[in-house]
């Protein structure tokens, strides 16, 4: 019943949101009266509609649920700047957080890779070459960005535990077992701190990424943006929990980042030790991960994310028997989790 209410209760404000939107659009002389076509939602509480009017196509960004608009903004400018593809901010409202922003198409990276699968390897090289771009000149601004700390890291991994494990399934840890996990996020947050620190998109992957007609990528969902590990976005990008991709196509291109390099900075960095940053990030994100989409399911009402844990649960275990310190983790998903997910289908 309290569901059923707090559903209703966003249904209102997400109503009332709308209308207002749609006054503001309408007092744009630009686009008044333009035809306003709903976008599907991403995972975030942000939501779009494509705007036609004659030949001209824009998208309105309603982020007044729990978003403040300015840092997309300001991060929007840093990126232009560095010569990356993102939209260009044509309107601003503040007081609502309401924003006017260039149409960059309906082609992500995603439903490329579904259609075309011979551009793979050239679309992640671009994605590669523009991530590069932004760790190295990002340098400018990212200090005045949230810092990746190990709360925050902290914050993460306990979506694993509250929201997959206790949550979707039940799965309360006993002292011990919460005494071998802290063995597991111990390590994974020391890996995170221990890199170089650099600007971290946070959810730089082929559903933000689109495919674009003179340069792509077209990079978007950009806000949440912050100072963090360097190997984070690549784990994003190649370990990605829509799509995945052979073990030797994800090294070849992890070992194209590795190389591309600035060596200035880097000089000390061995491979071996790149490929270990690389492999506990993503367990960290993947934990991460499988909470978040739980959570989108009974907190938001979102359940079509359930259908992705699969995927984020074999990366985990793909690294897990690397390292004594998550055996505790490898073992947990191997003889426990897996089996429940089985026998709920």
């Amino acid at each position: 019943m309290l569901r059923r209410v707090l559903i209703n209760k966003q249904e209102n404000i997400e109503e009332n949101s709308l209308i207002a939107l749609t006054k503001w659009i309408n007092s744009l002389k630009r686009i008044a009266g333009a035809e306003i076509i709903p976008l599907k939602n991403d995972a975030s509480e942000r939501r779009y509609f494509r705007l036609r009017k004659e030949s001209e196509s824009f998208i309105a960004v309603d982020a007044s649920l729990n978003e403040n608009c300015f840092k997309f903004i300001e991060i929007a400018k840093y990126l232009a700047k560095m010569d990356l593809c993102v939209p260009n901010i044509i309107e601003v409202d503040l007081k609502n957080s309401f924003f006017l922003v260039s149409d960059m198409g309906s082609d992500q990276y995603f439903d490329s890779f579904q259609s075309n699968a011979d551009t793979v390897n050239e679309l992640y090289t671009d994605a590669i070459d523009a991530l590069l771009i932004m760790q190295n000149q990002g340098v400018v601004f990212e200090d005045s960005l949230p810092k990746y700390n190990k709360s925050l890291l902290n914050y993460e991994l306990s979506l694993f535990k509250d929201w997959f494990c206790s949550k979707h399934l039940n799965l309360d840890f006993t002292n011990l077992e919460e005494d071998k996990w802290k063995i597991c996020c111990d390590l994974l947050i020391n890996n995170a701190l221990e890199q170089r620190q650099v600007f971290v998109h946070r959810d730089y992957h082929s559903k933000n990424l689109m495919v674009m007609s003179k340069r792509s990528p077209g990079i978007l969902d950009f806000q949440d943006a912050v100072k963090g590990p360097f190997t984070y976005d690549l784990v994003s990008l190649l370990k990605d929990s829509y799509i995945a991709w052979p073990r030797e196509q994800v090294n070849l291109l992890a070992n194209y980042y590795f190389e591309n390099l600035d060596k200035n900075i880097f000089s000390s960095l061995s491979k071996e030790q790149f490929f270990i940053y690389f492999e506990l990030m993503g367990v960290q994100r993947h934990l991460k991960v499988a909470g978040i989409f739980c959570r989108l399911n009974y907190r938001d009402g979102k359940p079509s994310y359930l259908k992705e844990i699969n995927t984020v649960l074999n990366y985990i275990i793909e690294i897990t028997p690397k390292y004594s310190e998550l055996i505790f983790i490898d073992n947990l998903i191997r003889e426990k989790i897996i089996p429940m997910l089985d026998d709920m289908k």
